[in-house]
């Protein structure tokens, strides 16, 4: 909860007036909002109400002034969303050590453990499961694993291996 805070704590004016605008963009009360105004515009410019007419049907001026509205406004999204990016990653970024600190403790004490069951003579009937959670994980060999699995389920690549195309059997089980 600190780093959510401190994170919303640094945010730049620009940022925060961005996020501002763009939360109350996305709101119901905006829409409403518009909805009388382009109303208001369309009445008046009928002519019907004895109020001179600016901008006569097709509306170019209530064009230009809608168009640039939405330049400015899908810009302050993009902006927001790329903070919100950049937070995910972070957070992302962050989980991963994490993972890997937890992955590498369990390694440990997983080894501990065979050493204590050595030591009192105990038997493992699984040793070749113990033996691969002994392993140490390195990151890089992960990634490379889930590389594979896309490519080998993607939409696109075949549903047989190629490896089992050519009657090798495939390695272990996804």
């Amino acid at each position: 909860m600190r780093v959510r805070l401190r994170a919303f704590r640094d945010r730049t004016s620009h940022d925060r007036l961005a996020a501002g605008i763009a939360s109350f963009s996305g709101s119901m009360f905006f829409i409403y909002l518009h909805l009388v105004w382009f109303v208001c515009w369309i009445l008046i410019n009928t002519g019907r109400f004895g109020l001179p007419v600016f901008d006569p049907f097709p509306y170019g001026h209530l064009a230009t002034a809608v168009s640039l509205e939405a330049i400015f406004l899908s810009s302050l999204v993009l902006i927001t969303q790329k903070r919100l990016r950049d937070e995910v990653e972070h957070r992302a970024s962050l989980d991963l050590h994490i993972g890997l600190l937890a992955e590498r403790e369990l390694t440990q004490a997983l080894r501990m453990l065979h050493a204590i069951q050595e030591k009192l003579g105990i038997g493992n009937d699984a040793a070749t499961v113990l033996a691969d959670l002994e392993m140490e994980t390195r990151p890089e060999d992960v990634l490379a694993e889930i590389a594979r699995v896309h490519q080998r389920f993607s939409p696109g690549a075949s549903a047989k291996p190629k490896n089992q195309e050519k009657g090798v059997p495939d390695g272990p089980a996804d």
